[in-house]
């Protein structure tokens, strides 16, 4: 948390980078929006009663459910928590809130980003201020970017992760345990088809989008996928939105590799695969 500082838009801190002119015009305009925003919000305050209920309301919803937490594993341990999506829908539903990101400069070949969320009735807010080096980092190396749209998906992928953690540091801890337990809730009732059908599903998505076989979930987990519980299923579905947002890799929770001698990992839903699996069987 030593990253979190509660910054005044109007003040140079001593630690923020140096302002050019078209910087200072975005924070002095942002300050005005901002004031503006507080008054509106002072003549109409949120009902907490309404604003509690439409996130419980938001988190039945399957969509978000499914892309309401993260998984990723830090040594022996698994982090997990609400997504940058989940975040977003508990925010606009409690209502009179601003949060966002704004890239203040390119200088040198990096950005400068603030990331920002703001209780306009409480003045309660959060703000981080960080840098993103214009560089894509890939297992053949790193290489740096000109393109400016991949710059910019790269400055907000990064400032999403930022953005979450300021939004969830002004809205009350119980609302977002509140909303957490009903996303879970909703992932486990709000299926029709049968969870086999649903691992299926899950098995094909995670190799045509991140080249991820069903053995290697089957080791993830533990047990083979005919095995595979409710609980499975969801660990699968925050794996898979930590690896489409960008917050961990393959190798953090995956053998890319068998051990030598295995040879590789075949598809275990191509023919040549299931053909193969057949012979055995009958040898």
């Amino acid at each position: 948390m030593n990253e979190v500082a509660n910054v005044d838009f109007t003040s140079k801190a001593p630690t923020q980078a140096p302002r050019t002119s078209q910087t200072e015009m975005m924070v002095t305009r942002q300050a005005q929006e901002v004031q503006v925003a507080m008054l509106a919000a002072k003549k109409f305050p949120r009902d907490q009663v309404v604003a509690y209920n439409n996130i419980i309301r938001a988190c039945q919803r399957k969509k978000l459910a499914e892309s309401s937490m993260y998984e990723f594993p830090r040594g022996t341990d698994k982090i997990t928590g609400p997504s940058i999506r989940l975040a977003e829908a508990i925010a606009q539903n409690w209502g009179n809130i601003d949060f966002g990101f704004m890239e203040l400069e390119q200088r040198n070949g990096e950005s400068q980003v603030m990331a920002y969320a703001w209780d306009l009735e409480t003045n309660a807010r959060q703000t981080k201020l960080f840098s993103v080096p214009h560089i894509r980092h890939t297992r053949k190396g790193d290489y740096p970017l000109t393109d400016p749209r991949d710059i910019y998906e790269l400055v907000a992928n990064q400032a999403a992760r930022r953005v979450r953690a300021c939004i969830l540091g002004i809205v009350p801890g119980d609302v977002v345990e509140a909303a957490i337990e009903q996303c879970t809730k909703t992932m486990r009732e709000g299926y029709s088809e049968p969870l086999v059908d649903r691992v299926r599903t899950m098995a094909r998505a995670f190799e045509k989008d991140f080249s991820v076989t069903l053995p290697m979930l089957e080791k993830y987990l533990g047990c083979k996928s005919d095995a595979f519980s409710e609980n499975d299923f969801v660990r699968l579905k925050k794996v898979y939105i930590s690896l489409r947002d960008g917050v961990a890799k393959r190798e953090d929770y995956f053998e890319l590799a068998l051990p030598s001698g295995e040879g590789e990992i075949s598809d275990p839903f191509s023919a040549g695969a299931k053909k193969e699996e057949a012979e055995k069987k009958e040898g």
